[in-house]
């Protein structure tokens, strides 16, 4: 079962704002007071934070969906919806925030950073928040707005000052052990550690953290062994630190030819890698120590007298250390120590985010009509977030909430835009993307004024259309009762001249 997991897939689902309500107050001697529905509550937001006792991203792989609470339905006498609680996520720190199509979104360093990676829905209104002066009891409510639905990758990179990188069975486990509190398992078989494991180093006054990264091997780089997997640990270090097996017992190695093999790897690695914009020099140009490790024993000793030299023309500092006899680990942690405070030194100081102000242009509509096939036919697409949102706040099975609905939509612009589309009355026209949208045949509510026009020289706007005085309504009266007594006599003219048959006479005859 693992243990640890360093990248997960997330997908996170804001809350859902509650619907608001449509409510009369009733008093006594007074049953309709006025409108007193109340709005829904706001949906809770799904937040990602780093954590300092969080070290894993093991949660997430056993638990990829999360959804916050969704907000309260708004009530009568103009009580309010509950807002939904918060999902706070803990992460660790160094964890890095992608879509999915690797856009990164957030990189999460520094314990209490926050990210809001779906944020809820609103809540609806309720009719007393949309009574005015023309609709003063509206009979209907908005619809509590879906939250935010998001799937995210989440990637950790190790947040350390130095990293050990060798081959595996180099005792970079013994050495993380030797100079820290950090416990690693430790094993004489290669591959023991499979995971990174972090440690603490005090010495005098430098203070710094370094990461165990597990073997790499020929090929890490694509992807063998362990590499892929945690050549990513690496990436933040300001100090590499090359742990060298000087009594290696396999016949085709010696530390000159381990240390160029993983040299090259790195070097793979880091060409794959984009340029860093936090100030940070590139992996390869990072400072560097070379450790040959278990010199205590003979051979390890007599390997180290044989390429000291060589490898210190390379112009880097190579020490012996053991990490069973605490051999030269003093000398090396205050090299160390030197390093990464020079490093640290030369990082720029950091800077607040500039605050970028994107006002929306003075012409902008905020929608757009787009035709497309739909059933073998023409259809109308509008695509925005205003009208996409009032289709989710519009309650369907209420007339006057639908009314409501194509009164926003013509005032925003809508109806215009689809004339210009060419759409008629009767064309099919959707809302909202893919396969959400909401379709209907468009019955168009403004008059535009071509579209009246009759024949060549009139117009119908023109007619007149005033009510008729109360002359005119008695004399259309006395014309109908006139042609209905016509009518009668009619009738009785013919029932008398015996047009009209008696079928009990003619059941007599038979």
């Amino acid at each position: 079962m693992a243990t640890f997991v360093d990248r997960v897939q997330l997908q996170v689902v804001g809350g859902s704002g509650g619907h608001g309500a449509a409510s009369i107050r009733r008093e006594k001697f007074k049953p309709l007071a006025g409108p007193d529905g109340a709005d829904g509550g706001r949906g809770g937001d799904v937040i990602l934070e780093v954590d300092a006792s969080t070290t894993t991203l093991l949660e997430y792989h056993h638990r990829p969906h999360q959804r916050a609470t969704g907000g309260g339905f708004g009530k009568g006498d103009l009580r309010h919806g509950a807002r939904g609680q918060d999902l706070v996520l803990s992460v660790p720190d160094g964890t890095v925030i992608t879509a999915e199509d690797g856009t990164v979104l957030a990189d999460m360093i520094g314990i209490g950073t926050r990210y809001v990676a779906a944020r809820g829905g609103s809540g609806g209104l309720g009719n007393a928040a949309l009574a005015n002066s023309r609709r003063k009891a509206p009979g209907f409510a908005l619809l509590g707005e879906p939250g935010q639905e998001r799937t995210l990758v989440l990637e950790l990179k190790s947040v350390a000052d130095v990293a050990l990188v060798g081959y595996p069975s180099a005792g970079k486990s013994s050495l993380i052990a030797a100079m820290s509190a950090a416990r690693p398992k430790i094993a004489d078989y290669p591959f023991t550690t499979l995971v990174p494991n972090l440690g603490v180093v005090e010495a005098g006054d430098h203070r710094y953290t370094i990461a165990d990264v597990p073997g790499l091997i020929p090929g890490a780089s694509q992807g063998k062994g362990l590499g892929l997997d945690f050549l990513r640990h690496i990436e933040r270090c300001h100090v590499l630190v090359h742990v060298l097996d000087a009594a290696s017992l396999e016949s085709d190695r010696d530390p000159l030819r381990d240390l160029t093999t993983i040299e090259h790897e790195l070097a793979t690695y880091a060409a794959s890698l984009d340029e860093e914009t936090d100030g940070r020099v590139p992996l390869m140009q990072r400072p560097t120590v070379v450790v040959l490790n278990k010199t205590d024993l003979p051979d390890g000793e007599d390997m180290a007298d044989m390429v000291r030299d060589q490898l210190r023309e390379r112009d880097v500092p190579v020490l012996d250390v053991s990490a069973v006899s605490h051999k030269g680990l003093r000398e090396l942690s205050f090299v160390l120590g030197g390093l990464v405070e020079q490093a640290r030194a030369k990082l720029p100081e950091p800077e607040a985010a500039p605050i970028v102000l994107a006002p929306r242009a003075v012409d902008e509509k905020g929608f757009r009509v787009v035709t497309e096939q739909f059933d073998g036919a023409t259809a109308y697409r509008v695509q925005g977030d205003k009208p996409e949102r009032w289709v989710h706040q519009t309650d369907f099975t209420n007339d006057e909430a639908v009314g409501f609905l194509a009164d926003r939509l013509a005032k925003l612009g809508v109806e215009d835009q689809l004339f210009a589309a060419g759409a008629v009355a009767g064309s099919t026209v959707l809302i909202g993307p893919g396969n959400d949208a909401v379709v209907f045949d468009w019955e168009p509510t403004m008059v535009g004024g071509a579209e009246m026009l009759g024949r060549r020289g009139t117009d119908d706007r023109f007619e007149d259309r005033s009510r008729p005085t109360r002359e005119v309504k008695k004399e259309q009266q006395r014309t109908r009762t006139a042609e209905r007594m016509q009518r009668i006599s009619a009738m009785e003219a013919e029932r008398r001249a015996g047009h009209w048959a008696d079928p009990a006479s003619d059941e007599t005859t038979r």
